[in-house]
């Protein structure tokens, strides 16, 4: 082991151009791999890939980082596999930063049989032992951390919060995030507070596990460590969880170098969420929107102070004819797009629209041709990384409520 450990960037994060009558600003994230310039998405490559687009494609795109997923590569083909290809980055040849979340979301939302998705919207009775209509259990947490069942093959497997720093430094991403309990809108206000303390103690136990690891991975760059803000819709334990989390030091008097705003959350509060948890965060530390794509909670988490998101949706809805466009989303495989030969989008610069038009992408999806997937992720995840990034351009420019209201009222008035 060498004597020189690992340590982040100085400074990691830059604030750059605020928003002068609320949380929202720019900035950039330094990592050993690259600059972010933030208001950012990153895109979701689930199992070291975005389903259906080469990651080269993703950096046409102008995907500045990628983010995949520690539940599933553990399962296949393992951290240490990834570990030895030299982590995340050079496994999947992408050159830039990379992200990986703990698992903690999948372990449950795969163990209680949500599958990829715990709406943000859900109702009805509160209760604590919260599952999907028709499934089986596979998920059981307790005080030390969570057992669960292969979504794969049902073998037994356990998360703890040393665990997932394990399979994340072996993972090797430039930033990963501490392992946390989700929940969802349905369980009761107690089970939540328990929650919360829950997250707080495995975040004590992620720091130091991840100091312990940085030392002995000296050989490997630094990894910048988020904790992830819990508390589903109530204010005092959103607030709670924050100035919690920020409490918390290692042995070498620091704590994280970011945070996640995770959780359920109901979409109508998203942006009330996200501000009570900005206002006690602090400011010179980036803030990650754990699993939104929509353009209006977009808008809204940026101007209350999120500086990057993930999330699925893009690329998944392509891969079911759903496509994203200016003046609304919509369905390529209907009829009315049978002889439309206009692209996609006229006013977009990714490789589908200047090639390819919407009959020849209706026709492969009726032909259930592999192409289709492939042609409307690259749309999709090109609209979503450039709307992000002409908002950050508004902010800078000092026109975010116009370009808000022209954006959204175009999207969502059609």
């Amino acid at each position: 082991m060498s004597d020189v450990v690992p340590t982040p960037p100085a400074p990691f994060f830059t604030v750059g151009t605020r928003m002068p009558d609320r949380l929202g600003r720019t900035g950039i994230i330094h990592t050993a791999h690259g600059d972010i310039r933030t208001p950012a998405f990153i895109a979701v490559g689930t199992k070291a890939t975005v389903k259906a687009v080469l990651p080269e494609s993703m950096k046409e795109l102008g995907a500045q980082a990628v983010l995949a997923n520690a539940y599933h590569l553990y399962l296949q083909p393992g951290p240490e596999i990834v570990d030895e290809a030299g982590g995340l980055g050079e496994f999947m040849n992408w050159d830039g930063p990379t992200f990986t979340d703990s698992g903690g979301f999948q372990v449950m939302s795969l163990g209680v049989g949500f599958k990829k998705v715990l709406a943000m919207d859900a109702v009805g009775v509160q209760s604590d032992d919260v599952i999907a209509d028709g499934k089986q259990r596979l998920a059981h947490v307790d005080g030390d951390g969570v057992t669960f069942k292969s979504h794969l093959d049902g073998s037994p497997h356990r998360f703890t919060p040393e665990v997932s720093m394990q399979i994340q430094h072996q993972l090797g991403a430039d930033i990963m995030f501490a392992f946390d309990e989700l929940t969802t809108l349905l369980n009761t206000r107690a089970y939540q507070e328990q929650s919360v303390e829950r997250t707080h103690a495995w975040a004590v136990r992620c720091i130091a596990e991840h100091e312990k690891l940085t030392a002995e991975r000296a050989h490997r760059p630094y990894q910048a460590l988020f904790g992830v803000v819990q508390g589903a819709q109530y204010e005092d334990l959103r607030r709670q969880a924050a100035r919690g989390l920020e409490s918390i030091r290692g042995v070498s008097g620091r704590g994280f170098d970011g945070y996640g705003i995770g959780g359920a959350l109901e979409k109508q509060n998203l942006g009330t969420i996200v501000r009570w948890v900005n206002e006690e965060l602090p400011e010179n530390k980036p803030r990650h929107m754990l699993g939104i794509s929509e353009p209006d909670d977009l808008f809204v988490a940026i101007e209350n102070g999120a500086d990057t998101f993930d999330c699925v949706n893009p690329s998944r809805v392509a891969r079911n004819a759903a496509i994203y466009h200016p003046d609304g989303r919509f369905n390529i495989n209907t009829s009315r797009f049978r002889r439309d030969f206009d692209p996609i989008d006229g006013e977009c610069d990714c490789y589908t629209c200047a090639n390819y038009s919407r009959a020849y992408i209706h026709h492969l999806f009726k032909a259930k041709e592999m192409l289709a997937s492939t042609l409307c992720t690259i749309h999709n995840e090109r609209f979503t990384i450039r709307l992000v990034d002409r908002i950050r351009e508004s902010i800078e420019g000092g026109y975010f409520d116009e370009y808000k209201l022209e954006t959204l009222g175009r999207f969502y008035g059609s």
